[in-house]
């Protein structure tokens, strides 16, 4: 992202807008997406394992970190992830 919104700062959005999750200690992808309620969609991420049975020791739940950016519609949220996609492949094709 070559500059960062001061709408990136947010700590909560109820809206529509694009949200990135990543592992704390190493900077990897943990999920990315576009999306018409950024703070419910946050909610629901994966975050570990469960057992069915109950029986097995919870798993530890990862250090994640995470940052989002309003949008006026979830069609807006989309075409900036796109754009968002397009610029990191070539940045890291070394084209740029």
């Amino acid at each position: 992202m070559e500059t960062v919104s001061p709408r990136w700062a947010r700590r909560e959005h109820r809206g529509p807008g694009i949200y990135e999750v990543r592992f704390a200690g190493t900077g990897a992808l943990h999920s990315f997406d576009a999306v018409d309620n950024v703070a419910s969609a946050l909610s629901m991420l994966p975050i570990g394992a469960k057992s069915w049975f109950g029986r097995r020791e919870a798993t530890a739940t990862p250090d994640l970190e995470y940052r989002t950016c309003a949008t006026s519609s979830k069609a807006d949220a989309k075409a900036a992830a796109e754009r968002m996609i397009g610029r990191r492949e070539t940045y890291l094709s070394g084209a740029a």
